[in-house]
């Protein structure tokens, strides 16, 4: 069996469906669906449960599981403007702890989400060995804390850490927020024509002209599949496109997806973002592609056509109906 936390979140859910893809349903999935939409992530899928966090806690505390060979923790406050540190430390930090004793006990394998946001405004750069780091939010940090712990317990050759970079695609349509910036471009251009972005609050940098690595969640969930397999494979890795690419290109994608001239107006950044902004970040993606020589990472001009042509332009409709 396997264990899929955060298994009805964007990218879980995703995983979900290419477990499915690949032959496997004996799946539990760990998520709470609360009164959204977020349960149409995983309608089509195949799974043997769904149970909630606290549920899971004490059935792990219980060992009230048989022939787990896999967990994969993907389960998290993923909200960089979360303040509530207390609740970050416990729902990001001590339950990893939890998952990953549990995962150990088993001898299963485990494979973690950590974030592109341990690194900080990027000054240490953006190589997995970098030390010193000093994320900018309380989310960065709490996940740093749980990279550090498992180095801290010797566990880096036991289990796999993804340091995600920007994902985007299908299934975030429930994170509102905290949506990627080409889902919530397609909404700007279907009901304006044109999209806001923040103006620039560096002068090394132009409007729009602010880089992020952006990889598709297809991407990382055909990296997830071969690390189940490549048991020989393990430690922390960056997982990005390994390419730094600007707003404005970004958005220019969009706008060619939907066979339209760019129109883009800049507006000033809010005060609350203005010290926690990332200008730019780019995955160092030699560690993770020495150990996967195959792994393949798709241009983002043709992720961005994939998702706004196959999901936001047919399914997106579905999912933002609140029934």
């Amino acid at each position: 069996m396997i264990i899929l936390t955060g298994g009805a979140g964007f990218i879980g859910s995703c995983m979900l469906a290419a477990l499915n893809e690949a032959g496997r349903s004996d799946i539990l999935v760990v998520d709470s669906l609360g009164d959204g939409t977020k349960w149409k992530n995983i309608v089509g899928t195949s799974f043997v449960d769904i149970v909630d966090k606290a549920e899971f806690r004490e059935r792990m505390a219980m060992e009230a599981f048989d022939d787990v060979d896999a967990v994969i923790h993907l389960g998290a406050c993923s909200s960089t403007t979360e303040t509530n540190a207390d609740y970050l430390l416990d729902n990001n930090y001590r339950y990893s702890i939890d998952v990953a004793e549990f995962a150990m006990e088993c001898g299963a394998r485990f494979i973690y989400a950590s974030s592109a946001a341990t690194y900080g405004d990027g000054t240490r750069g953006y190589a997995e060995s970098a030390s010193g780091l000093r994320p900018l939010n309380m989310y960065g940090y709490s996940k740093l804390l749980f990279d550090d712990w498992v180095n801290a317990q010797g566990l880096q050759d036991s289990c796999v850490g993804l340091r995600f970079f920007n994902v985007f695609g299908p299934n975030e349509y429930h994170k509102g927020d905290m949506r990627s910036m080409v889902s919530k471009a397609f909404d700007q251009i279907t009901a304006t024509g044109r999209v806001q972005l923040f103006a620039s609050n560096d002068p090394a940098y132009g409007d729009g002209e602010q880089v992020r690595d952006f990889v598709y969640v297809k991407d990382c969930c055909n990296v997830m599949l071969e690390l189940l397999q490549r048991t020989d494979v393990n430690g922390l890795f960056n997982l990005g496109s390994g390419v730094a690419t600007t707003w404005n290109d970004l958005i220019g994608a969009v706008f060619a997806a939907m066979n339209l001239e760019p129109a883009i107006d800049y507006i000033p950044m809010p005060s609350h973002l203005d010290r926690q902004y990332q200008n730019h970040t780019c995955a160092d993606m030699s560690l993770l592609r020495s150990a996967l020589p195959s792994m393949v990472v798709h241009p983002v001009s043709e992720s961005v056509r994939d998702y706004v042509q196959n999901y936001l332009a047919t399914t997106w409709p579905y999912f933002r109906t609140n029934s």
